[in-house]
C-alpha cells in the first residue's frame, strides 16, 4: 500500500475527527463525518499503516486518541483474520509507541495512556503466555527506560486484572490460561510492583524539597501512585502469601505511605483492600501485624494530621478510607480471636479503642456512623466482650451516644460543625434525614449491646440526662413553629435534645429490664424519674410527645409500685385532649385545625394507654372502673376527641375486659359499650344513608359546593359519626377474644366444643353484637364501591370533584417522593374541606375492609357460617369493580380477602372460599391483563413520538400502581396455593420496594413448594384452576421483575406439577411453555428472572416432552437454534442412559438450546461481538487408565504412578 494512499486517507480522516470535535459543527456534517469514520475503522484493508501515522506524537492529542482507537479496534475485531507477520508488525509498533511515541509523564493526556494500554491489554489477551512467552520480560524492560514507560506498564498490569479477575471480560479457557501463568509468576510481579513502589517514593522524597528538581519528584510521584492503583487491583485476589510476605513489608510500606500527603489515600485504599480480605484464618493471622506499636503509631498520626487540617476535600475522603480500615481490622479481630489460630488479644488493643472512639466523636456523622457495626462486633464478641478495656469504654461509648443521637447536621444549616461535613456527603436535608434515622436505629442496637455488659451505668446516664431536660428551659431557636409562638418546632435545639434524650433512656431502660434480675432493678431511682416525669407540663407538641415516650419507657417500674398507676393514667388522659389553641376560642374544633404536631401528641397518649392495657392487663385490671369511667366522660362530649381517639380508648378498654375471662360478664360489657354506636348504626336514618349512594353522597356533604372551604364544613358532624360506627366495630373485631389458656377459657364459658382434628372451637364474646351491624356494614362497602360508577361521580359538588382521587401523601409514597421534612409537623393535618373529604373516604373505605379482614381470626366458625357469607360478599364488596381504582383494589385484597382467606377453617373452604375466589380470580386476570395492554401499547405508541393528552407524572403512577396491584395479586394466588415451607409468605411489606434492587439471583425453588390443602381444594374446581394457572403463566410476561420472579420461583412448578397427572390438551402445554419463553424474552435481561425462567422451561420440558411432541415444534421455533444440538438434547431425555448426566449440565445444554429468546440487556443488544479464539491448552488433563492389574500391582507401584508428576 503506497505511503501517498495511508497520507490521503490519513488527512481525510483528520478532518472527519475536528468536524465531529467541533462544537460549532452542524448535526449533519458531524453524522457524516461519524458515518465516514466508522465505515472506515470496518471496512478499510490499511486500518494499521492509518492508525500508526495517526497516533505520532506530533499530531494532536485527539487526532492521535483517534489513531490508537482504529488499532484497538483492529485488535478487538480482526484480530483473528489477520496474518501472523502483521500482527507482529502491530505488536511491535504498538511497544514502540510505549517506549518512545508518547509525551513525557507530565505532559501526555490521561485518555492517550489509556488507550494505548487498552491495545496491549487486548493482544495479551488474545496471544499470551502461548505465543508470547516474553510479555512480562518486554515490560519490564519498557519499564526501565523510565517514568513515562513504567507508568505505561502499571496500566497495563491493572487493566490486566480487572478485565481477566475482576470483570472477567473473556472466554472461560483464555481467562484460566492467564490467570492461572499470572499466579505462577505472582511472586516476580508483586517484587516488581513493591520495588516499583519503592524507588519512586524514595526518589520523589529525596527531590520534592529540592525546587530545581520539583518536576522529576513529580514524574516519581506520578509512576507512585499508578503502583499503588496497581496494587489495588492485584491484593483482593493474589495469594494472602504475597501480601504478607518478607515479614508483612507490603503493609508496612503502606503505613508508612500515610504520611505522604500525595500518595497517602492510595496507600490507605491498598491497606483497606489487605485488611478486609476473607479466606482461611490461619493465612489471615500475620494482620494483626497491623494491631503492632509501628502500623498503630502510622495510622494515628495520619489521622490526626488529616483531622488537623480543617476540611479540606482529600483530607477528608482519606480520613474516611482510614476509618474503614479501623474497622476492617476490627473484624479481623473478631474473627481471628477466641478461634483455634492462637491469637491473644493485641497489645495496643487500648491504644486502637482510643483511635475508634476518635472517630466515634468525629464531627462528620458519617464517619460517626460507620463506626457502629464495628462497636456492636466488639460489644458481642465472646472474648473481647470481658475484656476490662472494652468494659471500661462502655461509658465513653454511651457518652459518645448521647452527642451522636441530637439530630443536627443537616446540610441546608450552620448551626453545628457537623453542617460542614454534611455538605459533602448529602446533596439535601431530606437525603441527611433519611440516613439519620437508619444511623440513629444502628446506633440504638449498639447501645442495647453495651448495656447488655453494663446495664447499670447505662440507666445513670439516662436518669441524668432526663433530669437534666426536665430543668432546662426551652430553646426554641430561630424558626418559630407555626404551631403556636414560642413553640419548638423539629429543628430547635430543645427539641433535639429531648428527642436525642427520650430515644436513648427507651433504648438503656428497655434493655436494663431484660438483663439484670428481677431483684438487681433500681426500682427506687426508676420510680422518682417516673414522678419528675408525670409532674412537668409543658403546652409544646414536641416536647411533650417526648415526655409521653419517656413515661412508657419507665412505665415497667410500676409494676413493683402499683400505686402510681393512677397517676400515670391521669397523665395519659389529659394528654389525650391536648390542644395549643383554648376550645372555648372556637365554636367547633373543625374550624381549628390541628397541626400534625398536636395530633401525633394525642394519637400518641391514646396509643400509649393501648399499649399499657395489651402488655401489662392485670396490672391495670385493678383500676377498670376508674379506666371505663374517664373513657365515659370524654366520650360523653362528642366534640372533644376525633373519632379515632374515642376509639383508641374504647380499644384500651375491650383488651381489659379480656381479662375478665369470663364470657358473659365481657359480653354485657361490649354490650353496654357498643350501645351508641348500635342505635346510631341500625338507626332508620342511617339505614337508608348507608344502602343508597345518592343518600350517602348528600349526607356526608360531598354533593355541595362550598363557598370557604377551609373554614365552612356543615356535613363533618355526619361524618364522624359514620367513622365512629365503623372504628368501633373495628377496634371491637380486633381487641375482643378469648383467654389463651385453654382451661381458662373453658372455665369461663368460651370454649364450645372440638374440630374433628381435636382442636378446641372458641366463641368471642363481641360476635353478637358485631353480627347484628354486619348487614349495614356490608350495604356501607356496597354504597361506596357504587360511589365510583360515573353517574354517581358526576353527582359530587363542584368543591369534591376529586373526592374520591388518591390523597397527595399516598401518590408520593406509591412514586418514593420524600415528604418536605418541615410539613411532617407543622402543617394543619388537613388543609382544605376537600382533603378532609378524600381522607374521610380514603379511611373509612380501607377500615370497612379492615373489619372483614379481622372478621376471620376474631369470630371464626361463628363468621364463616353466615348465611350465604360468600354470596353476600360476591354482591357487596365485590361489587362494581370495574369502576373501582387500583389504588383501592389493592388495599382490598391485602386486608380483607388475604386474612380472611387464610383463616378459614379447611370445612369451609368448599361451601365458602371456592365459590368467592373463583370469580375473583378470573376476574383480577381479566382486569391486570388489559391494564398491561395499555401499557405494553403506550410504550409501542411512544417509540412513535405519539401525542398524549395524559401528563407523564399520571402515566408513570398509573403504571407504578399496576405494578403493585400485579404483586398484591400474585402474593394473594401463592398464599393461597403454596405450602409455606421454605417459601417466605410476609412479602408484602417488601411489595412497594425498589423493582431491581430486591432481585436475587440465586433460584433455585425451595424443593418443598407443594401446594397447600386450599390449593388442592382450587385446583379441583376446573374454572378456579383455569383462572389461577392462566393468570401465572400469563404474569410471566408482564413488565415487572419482582412479580415475574416470585411467581416463578414459588408458583407455577408446584400449580402445573398439581394438573399434570389429568389429560392437558397438547395446545395448553405448549402455551404454558410459550408463555415461559415469552417471559424471558422481556425478562431475560435480569439475571435474577433469567435463572428462574430458564429452570422453569427446564422443568417443563423436561416433564412433558416424553408425552408431548408439541413442545419439540415449539423449540424449533426459537430463533438461532441449532437443530443438531436439540435432536442430541431430546434423545438423550427420550432414552435416558443408567448414568444419568449431571442436573447442572443437563440444564446448560438446554440453556444453550433456548438462548435466542433471552432478551439482552439493552447496553449489550446493539454491541459488536468481539471473539476471542482459544489457543492450545497450557496444561493438558492426562486420564490414566485404571485397569485392574494397576491397582492389583503388589507392591503398589501402580498406584504411586499416579501420583508422579
Amino acid at each position: 500500500m503506497s505511503a501517498e494512499q495511508v497520507s490521503s486517507l490519513c488527512e481525510q480522516l483528520v478532518k472527519a475527527v475536528t468536524v465531529i470535535m467541533d462544537p460549532a459543527s452542524t448535526q449533519r456534517y458531524r453524522l457524516e463525518a461519524l458515518k465516514f469514520c466508522e465505515e472506515f475503522k470496518e471496512k478499510c484493508p490499511i486500518c494499521v499503516p492509518c492508525g500508526l501515522k495517526l497516533a505520532e506524537k506530533t499530531q494532536t492529542a485527539i487526532v492521535r486518541h483517534f489513531g490508537l482507537q482504529i488499532l484497538e479496534h483492529v485488535v478487538k475485531f480482526r484480530w483473528n483474520n489477520m496474518p501472523r507477520l502483521e500482527k507482529v508488525y502491530l505488536k511491535n509498533n504498538v511497544m514502540g509507541l510505549i517506549s518512545n511515541g508518547t509525551q513525557s509523564i507530565l505532559e501526555e493526556e490521561s485518555h492517550i495512556k489509556g488507550v494505548l494500554s487498552r491495545i496491549v491489554v487486548e493482544m495479551i489477551k488474545r496471544e499470551w503466555p502461548q505465543h508470547w512467552p516474553d510479555m512480562l520480560k518486554e515490560l519490564d524492560t519498557l519499564s526501565k527506560q523510565g517514568e513515562t514507560q513504567t507508568e505505561l506498564v502499571m496500566f497495563i498490569l491493572l487493566r490486566l486484572a480487572e478485565d481477566v479477575v475482576t470483570f472477567q471480560t473473556l472466554p472461560t479457557q483464555r481467562r484460566r490460561d492467564i490467570q492461572q501463568t499470572l499466579t505462577q509468576n505472582m511472586e516476580k510481579i508483586f517484587s516488581f510492583l513493591l520495588t516499583t513502589l519503592q524507588q519512586n517514593v524514595n526518589k520523589y522524597r529525596r527531590m520534592k524539597t529540592d525546587l530545581a528538581q520539583e518536576t522529576k519528584a513529580q514524574a516519581n510521584c506520578r509512576v507512585g501512585i499508578a503502583a499503588l492503583n496497581t496494587l489495588a487491583g492485584y491484593i483482593d485476589w493474589v495469594a494472602l502469601s504475597h501480601v504478607t510476605a518478607d515479614n508483612c513489608k507490603l503493609l508496612e510500606m503502606l503505613c508508612l505511605l500515610l504520611n505522604e500527603p500525595e500518595l497517602q489515600i492510595g496507600a490507605a485504599e491498598c491497606l483497606l483492600i489487605a485488611v478486609s480480605r476473607k479466606g482461611k484464618l490461619e493465612d489471615r493471622k500475620p494482620l494483626m501485624v497491623l494491631f503492632g506499636d509501628v502500623a498503630m503509631h502510622y495510622i494515628l498520626s495520619a489521622a490526626q494530621t488529616a483531622d488537623g487540617e480543617g476540611l479540606v476535600e482529600k483530607h477528608y475522603v482519606f480520613l474516611k478510607r482510614l476509618c474503614q480500615v479501623l474497622c476492617a481490622l476490627g473484624s479481623q479481630l473478631c474473627a481471628l480471636l477466641g478461634s483455634e489460630c492462637d491469637v491473644e488479644t493485641p497489645a495496643n488493643f487500648g491504644k486502637y479503642l482510643d483511635a475508634f472512639l476518635a472517630f466515634t466523636t468525629h464531627p462528620s456523622q458519617f464517619l460517626r456512623s460507620s463506626t457502629q457495626i464495628t462497636w456492636g462486633a466488639l460489644f458481642r464478641h465472646e472474648v473481647l466482650s470481658h475484656n476490662p478495656l472494652l468494659l471500661a469504654m462502655i461509658p465513653k461509648y454511651l457518652r459518645a451516644s448521647m452527642t451522636n443521637l441530637v439530630k443536627v447536621g443537616f446540610p441546608s444549616k450552620t448551626d453545628s460543625p457537623s453542617c460542614e461535613y454534611s455538605r459533602f456527603d448529602f446533596d439535601s436535608d431530606e437525603d441527611f434525614n433519611a440516613f439519620f434515622n437508619s444511623f440513629r436505629a444502628q446506633q440504638g442496637e449498639v447501645m442495647r449491646m453495651a448495656c447488655r455488659l453494663d446495664p447499670r451505668t447505662g440507666f445513670q446516664m439516662a436518669g441524668e440526662w432526663l433530669k437534666y431536660q426536665l430543668t432546662t428551659p426551652v430553646d426554641t431557636g430561630p424558626m418559630n413553629s407555626r404551631t403556636g409562638e414560642g413553640l419548638c418546632s423539629i429543628f430547635s435545639p430543645s427539641f433535639a435534645q429531648w428527642d436525642a434524650m427520650t430515644f436513648f433512656s427507651e433504648s438503656v431502660i428497655s434493655q436494663m429490664f431484660r438483663t439484670l434480675d428481677k431483684d438487681d432493678i433500681p426500682v427506687n431511682d426508676g420510680i422518682d424519674l417516673l414522678q419528675l416525669v408525670l409532674n412537668f407540663e409543658t403546652k409544646d407538641p414536641l416536647i411533650l410527645s417526648c415526655v409521653l415516650t419517656n413515661v412508657s419507657a419507665l412505665f415497667p417500674f410500676v409494676t413493683y409500685r402499683p400505686e402510681y398507676l393512677p397517676q400515670v393514667l391521669s397523665k395519659l388522659f389529659a394528654s389525650v385532649t391536648f390542644e395549643v389553641i383554648e376550645e372555648s376560642k372556637f365554636v367547633m374544633s373543625v374550624q381549628a385545625p390541628r397541626t400534625r404536631a398536636v395530633k401525633n401528641v394525642r394519637r400518641h397518649a391514646c396509643s400509649s394507654i393501648i399499649k399499657m392495657c395489651r402488655d401489662y392487663p392485670q396490672l391495670v385490671l385493678p383500676n377498670f372502673e376508674m379506666l371505663y369511667n374517664h373513657v365515659k366522660q370524654l366520650l360523653s362530649n362528642e366534640l372533644l376527641l376525633t373519632q379515632m381517639e374515642k376509639c383508641a380508648l374504647m380499644e384500651a378498654l375491650v383488651l381489659i375486659s379480656n381479662q375478665f375471662k369470663d364470657y358473659e360478664r365481657q359480653k354485657a360489657f361490649l354490650e353496654e359499650l357498643m350501645a351508641p354506636v348500635a342505635g346510631l348504626w341500625l338507626s332508620p336514618e342511617m339505614q337508608r344513608v348507608l344502602s343508597d349512594p345518592e343518600a350517602f353522597i348528600s349526607y356526608v356533604g360531598a354533593d355541595n359546593k362550598i363557598a370557604d372551604p377551609v373554614l365552612e364544613d356543615p356535613s363533618g358532624l355526619n361524618r364522624s359519626r359514620i367513622s365512629f360506627c365503623v372504628y368501633t366495630i373495628l377496634g371491637v373485631v380486633k381487641r375482643a377474644r378469648w383467654p389463651a389458656d385453654t382451661e381458662e377459657a373453658k372455665a369461663g364459658g368460651f370454649l364450645v366444643g372440638y374440630t374433628p382434628s381435636g382442636n378446641p372451637i372458641y366463641r368471642n364474646p363481641c360476635t353478637e353484637q358485631v353480627l347484628k351491624l354486619f348487614d349495614n356494614l356490608l350495604a356501607l362497602i356496597r354504597t361506596h364501591n357504587n360511589l365510583y360508577m360515573p353517574e354517581m361521580v358526576a353527582r359530587l359538588g363542584e368543591t369534591f370533584a376529586k373526592a374520591l382521587d388518591m390523597l397527595e401523601v399516598e401518590k408520593n409514597a406509591i412514586l418514593g417522593l420524600p415528604q418536605p421534612l418541615l410539613e411532617l409537623y407543622d402543617s394543619p393535618v388537613y388543609k382544605t374541606v376537600l382533603e378532609r373529604m378524600q381522607g374521610f373516604f380514603c379511611t373509612l373505605y380501607d377500615n370497612c375492609f379492615h373489619i372483614l379482614g379481622n372478621a376471620g381470626p376474631s369470630m371464626q366458625q361463628d363468621f364463616y357460617t353466615v348465611d350465604c357469607l360468600a354470596t353476600q360478599l360476591l354482591s357487596s364488596a365485590f361489587t362494581n369493580l370495574n369502576n373501582i381504582p387500583d389504588y383501592r383494589l389493592r388495599p382490598m385484597l391485602r386486608v380483607f380477602v388475604k386474612p380472611l382467606v387464610l383463616s378459614c377453617p379447611p370445612e369451609y373452604y368448599e361451601t365458602f372460599v371456592c365459590p368467592m375466589l373463583g370469580p375473583l380470580f378470573t376476574y383480577l386476570h381479566m382486569r391486570l391483563s388489559q391494564k398491561w395492554q395499555v401499557i405494553n401499547q403506550r410504550s409501542t405508541l411512544c417509540e412513535d413520538d405519539a401525542a398524549d393528552d395524559n401528563p407523564e407524572s399520571q402515566e408513570m403512577l398509573e403504571e407504578q400502581l399496576v405494578r403493585l396491584l400485579t404483586r398484591e395479586v400474585m402474593d394473594l394466588i401463592t398464599v393461597c396455593c403454596v405450602s409455606k415451607k421454605g417459601v417466605d409468605h410476609n412479602t408484602t411489606a417488601a411489595v412497594d420496594g425498589d423493582d431491581d434492587e430486591a432481585m436475587v439471583t440465586e433460584v433455585t425453588p425451595p424443593a418443598s413448594a407443594e401446594l397447600t390443602e386450599l390449593g388442592k381444594c382450587l385446583t379441583k374446581q376446573e374454572d378456579v384452576c383455569t383462572a389461577v394457572l392462566i393468570t401465572a403463566f400469563t404474569s410471566l410476561s408482564w413488565k415487572d421483575t419482582l412479580s415475574c420472579q416470585r411467581t416463578t420461583t414459588q408458583l407455577c412448578w408446584p400449580l402445573l406439577k398439581q394438573v399434570l397427572p389429568g389429560n392437558l390438551l397438547p395446545d395448553a402445554v405448549s402455551w404454558f411453555f410459550i408463555s415461559v419463553l415469552k417471559g424471558l424474552q422481556i425478562h431475560g435481561q435480569h439475571d435474577g428472572c433469567m435463572a428462574a425462567l430458564v429452570h422453569l422451561a427446564f422443568q417443563i420440558y423436561e416433564a412433558l416432552r416424553p408425552r408431548y411432541t408439541e413442545l419439540k415444534a415449539v423449540m424449533e421455533q426459537i430463533p438461532d437454534i441449532h437443530r443438531d444440538s436439540l435432536e442430541q438434547f431430546d434423545s438423550k431425555l427420550l432414552n435416558p442412559t443408567p448414568q444419568k448426566v449431571a442436573d447442572k449440565r443437563r440444564k446448560d445444554h438446554f440453556k444453550r438450546l433456548i438462548a435466542g429468546c433471552i432478551e439482552k440487556p439493552l447496553g449489550e443488544q446493539f454491541r459488536k461481538e468481539v471473539h476471542i479464539r482459544n489457543l492450545p491448552s497450557l496444561f493438558k488433563k492426562v486420564k490414566p487408565l485404571l485397569g485392574t492389574d494397576m491397582l492389583e500391582n503388589e507392591d503398589g507401584e501402580g498406584l504411586t504412578a499416579l501420583f508422579e508428576p
